[in-house]
């Protein structure tokens, strides 16, 4: 199984940044390999340092269940299957949207993560990350 580069992270979270920079939130932007290790991370000035350990459990998630974080926020709801989830895996789980899994051909190579605005806004900024690949 082949992985992201640094060099690709790189490109993702710069494509990230200037999202973020372009709708006005400092956002945290971190990038998994596919074996959900952190490769590469980025805090823009003046971005929350609450939302630094977030971005990384956003991009966490999507590579271990391969699905945007978005995808799997309905599912741990309150009466819906997978409810808990969040508590499982030492509190790596995070279902806000922001988590995009990354994938070259079919096979799924690392996962983005953002934090550090509305989830709206974190979706936005992964998506503009996730697309630079």
């Amino acid at each position: 199984m082949s992985g992201i580069t640094l060099k690709s992270a790189h490109r993702l979270i710069e494509a990230a940044g200037a999202e973020a920079e372009k709708i006005g939130v400092p956002m945290n932007i971190a990038v998994v390999d596919a074996g959900g290790n952190l490769t590469a991370f980025h805090r823009q000035d003046g971005a929350w340092i609450g939302s630094i350990a977030i971005s990384q459990a956003k991009a966490y998630t999507a590579r271990a269940f391969d699905m945007p974080t978005a995808d799997l926020q309905p599912m741990v709801q309150p009466g819906q299957p997978l409810y808990g989830i969040e508590t499982s895996d030492a509190g790596h789980i995070i279902a806000f949207p922001g988590g995009i899994p990354l994938t070259q051909g079919n096979e799924i190579i690392g996962a983005i993560g953002v934090s550090g605005g509305l989830v709206d806004q974190d979706q936005q900024v992964a998506e503009a990350g996730a697309a630079a690949l």
